[in-house]
C-alpha cells in the first residue's frame, strides 16, 4: 500500500498531453519519517507511524519528546498495513505516486460553527406570506407525537454544529506529480482549508 501526506495549498488547473484541462487540488508534500512500526507481537496489529511537518519543540510535552526522536512533528498518523518489513524507525517514506495514479484522499472539512436546518439539510423553509411573521427559516414540525412515542426520533436532521467532519473521497485521480517541488496535484476539489492536512492512500 502507498500513503501520502501533504497539506492543502490551492486550487489550479492542469492541461493534459490532449490539451484537456483537469480542475486540480495543489497538495503540498514533504519529509515523512517513520516514527513507529507496530506489529502483532508488541501491539496486537501490524501498522506504520508516520510523523510529518514540524512544530516548535517548546509546543511538545516530555513524552511525545521521547517518542518523537527523530524531529518535531506537527502531526502523526498511523497507517495499517499487512506488511511492514520494508519500514525502518528513522527512516524517510519516498514519494512513490505518479501521475494517473487513482487514489483515496480523506481530510477534515472547513468548520461552519452552530447552523439551522436550511443551510445545513436544505429546508425550503416556511411560507413567507399568509400572516407568517418568523417562519421564513424554521424547521416546521419535529414528529414527536405518535409516531414517535413522544419523543424526537434519532437522526432527525435539526439545527447545530456544521462541518469539521472527516471527508473521504475515494477513486479520486492525480493528474501530476512535481518531486521538484514536492507537490502533487489531485483532480476536483479537496475537503478543508487552506493547510488542512490531506492522507492520501493508493
Amino acid at each position: 500500500m502507498k500513503f501520502l501526506l501533504g497539506t492543502k495549498v490551492n486550487m489550479t488547473q492542469i492541461f493534459d498531453e490532449k490539451g484537456i484541462v483537469h480542475p486540480a487540488t495543489v497538495v503540498k508534500t514533504g519529509p515523512m519519517v517513520v516514527t513507529q512500526v507496530k506489529t502483532v507481537e508488541t501491539d496486537g496489529y501490524t501498522a506504520v507511524q508516520v510523523g510529518f511537518g514540524t512544530r516548535a519543540a517548546k509546543n511538545i510535552n516530555k513524552a511525545m519528546k521521547g517518542h518523537m526522536k527523530e524531529g518535531n512533528f506537527m502531526h502523526l498518523v498511523e497507517f495499517r498495513m499487512d506488511d511492514v518489513t520494508a519500514y525502518k524507525v528513522g527512516e524517510t517514506v519516498p514519494l512513490t505516486f505518479a501521475a494517473g495514479d487513482m487514489v483515496t484522499t480523506s481530510s477534515i472539512s472547513k468548520g461552519k460553527g452552530f447552523q439551522g436546518v436550511v443551510k445545513r439539510h436544505g429546508f425550503k423553509g416556511g411560507p413567507r406570506s399568509h400572516g407568517q411573521k418568523h417562519s421564513e427559516r424554521e424547521p416546521g414540525s419535529i414528529g414527536g407525537g405518535g409516531r414517535d412515542g413522544g419523543r424526537v426520533a434519532k437522526g432527525k436532521r435539526m439545527a447545530g454544529r456544521m462541518g469539521s467532519d472527516v471527508i473521504t473521497s475515494k477513486g479520486i485521480t492525480l493528474v501530476g506529480v512535481n518531486p521538484d517541488a514536492n507537490e502533487v496535484y489531485v483532480r476536483g476539489a479537496v475537503a478543508g482549508r487552506r493547510g488542512t492536512l490531506v492522507e492520501i492512500l493508493g
